[in-house]
């Protein structure tokens, strides 16, 4: 299974739905500055949901980072991951 994120941001009231982990930082890079909101909760795609019968039912998604640029240094950190994916030719 591919891995998939969601992103939630202006208290949940907006979300993205972004292929890999560069893609993330990237949104969250370029978003950051004109979002009403400096949290970012970051949820990775996990197991599809199994219906009684058997049948897949749907995606399911757990919580894990919470982005918050109004931390010091957290623009930069999230610069140099982004910078260390593109180089390593990585997006996950």
């Amino acid at each position: 299974m591919a891995e998939h994120f969601q992103i939630r941001f202006d208290r949940g009231h907006q979300q993205r739905y972004l292929p890999d982990r560069a893609a993330v930082l990237q949104y969250v890079l370029a978003i950051g500055p004109r979002s009403g909101s400096t949290r970012f909760e970051v949820f990775a795609e996990t197991a599809p949901v199994r219906l009684a019968d058997g049948s897949p039912g749907g995606r399911t998604y757990s919580l894990v980072e919470v982005i918050d640029l109004s931390v010091g240094g957290e623009r930069d950190r999230l610069t140099a991951e982004l910078a260390a994916l593109a180089s390593s030719g990585s997006s996950g």
